[in-house]
């Protein structure tokens, strides 16, 4: 009897192994090849070679580009090198990148290693930049001043708090008001693989204020790109491994109402919102496992949706570029500005379209 309930409860186990990891290759996209989409007008971008995991671009052209994350699981081409924030101007026929300095002496460049990153301009026409850190895999939200004559960087905060455990991207509403995405609920690495696997939808959002912080939205798997629409009332938020980007509205109180959930084939990363038209580019990738487990044979590839008009019954959402890894290896950010269309990636080069 006892041999038989022995064996009974190893297939149970075997039975619930195989559900996990069924559900596992599931929501990683495991088993999708990528049909291409090409765009015409493209160029790689010297000086990215390293990541360009986010990027911001300003009503005047001014393209912020994070650059060399080290994220636990993920491919780095620079393990040694700290990260870095990159300045385009997209004004310029051909655009370079250039790296802003930063220039506060007590700010620790050699642990630097930033994630996602937003703006903020206040009424006298100062950039703020706050950026996602992750030093010694830590989770820290910086604030920057831009001082454009110098191209430089001004360190002015080091933002900490126990519900920002694991941030992965962030939209600025203020220099020190923000919605943050925590992508996990644990900190242990090996608990936040299990957290993976299982699929335990608990990473949530975040409210920050100086005076004030709460969760506004919970219950996720992989909470990942957030952004905010041009007139500040509605909040976007990808759910990574489900494949799904949610809109809320926001409320005077800073709280958050579910107003509509759109389902993809494909894990939606970072968003960006076109301040002319209000439309989202997302950067996704298709193929999630290839980007958790790297294969220089079998690379990931890059997908780049445009969701037009996401607020009526219909949105309209069309694939603007696809590809299997030949050009860009796992794309995590699309963003547009005036007939332009600049492409960044978790862990490789970045790509520059004239649309």
């Amino acid at each position: 009897m006892a041999k038989v309930m022995a064996l009974a409860l190893l297939g149970l186990g075997l039975a619930v192994f195989r559900d996990h990891r069924s559900s596992y290759q599931t929501r990683l996209n495991a088993f999708r090849e990528v049909k291409p989409v090409e765009l015409p007008n493209c160029n790689l971008i010297k000086g990215i070679e390293t990541g360009s995991e986010d990027l911001e671009i300003l009503p005047n052209g001014l393209a912020f580009i994070s650059s060399g994350l080290k994220y636990p699981g993920i491919k780095s081409f620079g393990p040694d090198k700290p990260g870095k924030i990159l300045l385009m101007d997209l004004n310029e026929k051909d655009p370079t990148v250039l790296e802003l300095k930063i220039t506060e002496s007590a700010f620790d460049l050699s642990s630097f290693n930033p994630h996602g990153i937003s703006t903020f301009t206040d009424e006298d026409n100062t950039v703020y930049l706050l950026v996602v850190n992750h030093p010694d895999f830590k989770s820290t939200v910086e604030l920057f001043k831009f001082q454009e004559e110098e191209k430089s960087l001004l360190h002015l905060k080091t933002i900490r708090h126990k519900l920002l455990p694991n941030v992965n991207d962030i939209v600025a509403i203020g220099p020190e008001h923000f919605y943050a995405t925590n992508d996990h609920y644990f900190i242990d690495p090996y608990l936040r693989s299990w957290e993976i696997y299982l699929g335990l939808a608990w990473s949530y959002v975040v409210f920050y204020g100086p005076n004030e912080v709460q969760v506004v939205a919970d219950s996720f798997d992989f909470a990942n790109g957030i952004n905010i629409s041009p007139d500040g009332k509605y909040v976007y938020i990808a759910e990574l491994l489900a494949h799904k980007i949610h809109v809320y509205e926001k409320h005077a109180n800073w709280t958050l109402t579910l107003l509509k959930t759109l389902v993809f084939d494909t894990l939606v990363d970072n968003i960006s919102v076109d301040r002319a038209t209000g439309d989202l580019w997302v950067g996704c990738h298709p193929n999630g496992m290839k980007i958790f487990f790297y294969d220089s044979e079998d690379p990931p590839g890059s997908e780049v949706l445009r969701i037009q008009n996401i607020l009526t019954e219909e949105p309209k959402v069309t694939v603007v570029y696809a590809e299997n890894g030949t050009t860009l290896l796992g794309s995590a950010v699309a963003s547009v500005y005036k007939g332009k269309l600049l492409i960044g990636t978790v862990f490789h080069k970045a790509l520059y379209c004239e649309l």
